[in-house]
């Protein structure tokens, strides 16, 4: 009879027992209501569409390591070497009904979306003196974008009132020291993605991939242009929010034009940073006193006073068109209260807002503006410390771009998650809080009249939960 070696614990009640348990369980028993909604949403049949990577038929199909890599993201995975966790799981191939991919087979899979050839061709293709360039998409890129499309509309179907669609749009730096990266403007090294958000739901609907030496500023239009096509038909309405990188001639033209090509017909409402010109400060400069009107944004610090004034100015700039409507520019004076010195020892600061909208006063226009950090920039902040995005996997620009838009996906399916299956108070969650209630609840598999049965080790509300859960999230029609 084998007695087990085991080592008294003197700080806690019980003695750990050096053999594996011998019965199926799992540390993951929530995970699979992740996998509940991709396939509910029909995202295997999207990646069977769009996306043809595998030149042999043995193995994991794409489809299933798209999945994985969604669940790799929702168990809290950062790098490739995190999938031997999940595979190691007792029980969670079972509950998944295929094997997950090891580390190599990961790899693999995301050096398949790199091509040398795009960047070379990109890099011949720059103007005559112009450093930065962004690669086109590779095909398997492309086909990524339409399954990330897919789930899109396939959630606007599951939310058919919401008939209202403002995007935001802005970049963020992901550092990295891969040899392959390139520096930014912020004394690092690494890659400045643009992303842009379909407000309202919370769902990424358009991302492109860029090198660290990119500037924000550079062609922003295409990722707008690719932002309002994922949109579903049902929308009537449509607004746009950036802050100064937006503040572009090609893409201020674009979204002035009710006719855009490539883009909804009518009026899109929009708000952006504007960029401190020397004429705009001038023209700042010169309003009177009795046309600032003090005001308070929802959420800031009292240590500040805030007034805002329109400003009568017209743009020199060729790209701003002149013979169309009249842009509005709205100016921001932020003073100290105790009439005390900023840091870099000013008294006062100007900033500016450009609209097309005239139906609001300042305030509102401006705190309307000022929303999307509560949007663009959650979802940075989630993708990069709470999702796999921020810690890049190697130098290859392709696989790269795959794993971010990858990390995005995972975003976009926990989102509908959200909205579409659980409780109203988790409609905000972020993933970690979702992890520590949901994913990270352990179960027993057990077999009942050849039927595959989870015993969750929760609470019966808990248990509730999970059930109306998985009621909401039927196979798609």
């Amino acid at each position: 009879m084998h007695t087990p070696n085991t080592t008294p614990n003197p700080l806690l009640p019980f003695q750990l027992d050096p053999d594996p348990a011998t019965e199926t369980l799992t540390a993951f028993g929530g995970l699979p209501l992740v996998a509940q909604t991709f396939r509910s949403l029909g995202l295997p049949q999207s990646v069977a569409r769009h996306l043809h990577l595998k030149q042999r038929q043995r193995g994991l199909d794409e489809a299933t390591i798209v999945e994985s890599f969604i669940l790799l993201n929702a168990a809290g995975g950062d790098c490739l070497e995190d999938f031997r966790r999940l595979a190691e799981d007792p029980g969670l191939p079972a509950l998944l009904g295929h094997a997950l991919p090891l580390p190599d087979a990961a790899r693999k899979f995301l050096y398949a979306f790199h091509r040398d050839e795009a960047i070379v061709t990109a890099k011949a293709q720059r103007p005559a003196g112009q450093v930065a360039f962004i690669p086109e998409d590779t095909e398997p890129l492309q086909g990524l974008a339409q399954v990330n499309v897919d789930l899109v509309r396939a959630v606007a179907a599951r939310c058919p009132d919401q008939r209202i669609a403002t995007i935001d749009q802005d970049a963020t730096i992901h550092e990295s020291h891969k040899r392959e990266a390139l520096a930014h403007y912020d004394n690092g090294r690494g890659y400045q993605p643009m992303t842009a958000v379909w407000a309202e739901v919370n769902l990424v609907v358009a991302d492109q991939f860029r090198d660290g030496n990119v500037p924000a500023s550079f062609a922003p239009l295409p990722v707008a242009q690719a932002a309002f096509a994922a949109l579903p038909a049902t929308i009537q309405e449509y607004y746009y929010r950036g802050d100064s990188a937006c503040h572009e001639g090609n893409l201020l033209t674009w979204l002035r034009n009710p006719e855009r090509p490539n883009g909804p017909a009518g009026p899109i409402g929009f708000a952006i940073s504007a960029r401190m010109s020397p004429a705009l400060a001038v023209a700042i400069h010169a309003l009177a006193e009795t046309a600032w009107q003090p005001y308070t944004l929802a959420g800031e610090a009292s240590d500040a006073r805030r007034d805002w004034a329109d400003v009568p100015f017209v743009p020199s700039e060729a790209s701003e068109h002149r013979d169309t409507a009249p842009l509005r520019y709205i100016a921001i004076r932020v003073r100290p209260r105790q009439e005390e010195l900023f840091a870099d020892g000013t008294a006062v600061k100007h900033f500016a807002v450009l609209s097309n909208r005239w139906d609001w006063d300042g305030a509102r226009l401006l705190q309307w503006h000022r929303e999307k950090a509560g949007t663009i920039e959650h979802v940075h902040d989630v993708v990069k410390n709470e999702l796999a995005g921020g810690v890049l996997p190697c130098g290859r620009f392709g696989a790269n771009a795959a794993w971010l838009r990858l990390a995005l996906l995972a975003h976009n399916v926990l989102t509908a998650l959200k909205r579409l299956a659980l409780p109203p108070e988790l409609l905000t969650a972020r993933p970690k809080r979702l992890r520590f209630l949901l994913f990270t609840v352990p179960g027993r598999l057990v077999t009942h009249a050849r039927q595959l049965r989870l015993r969750l080790a929760t609470t019966r509300d808990r248990l509730a939960q999970w059930l109306e859960a998985v009621h909401l999230l039927p196979a798609p029609s």
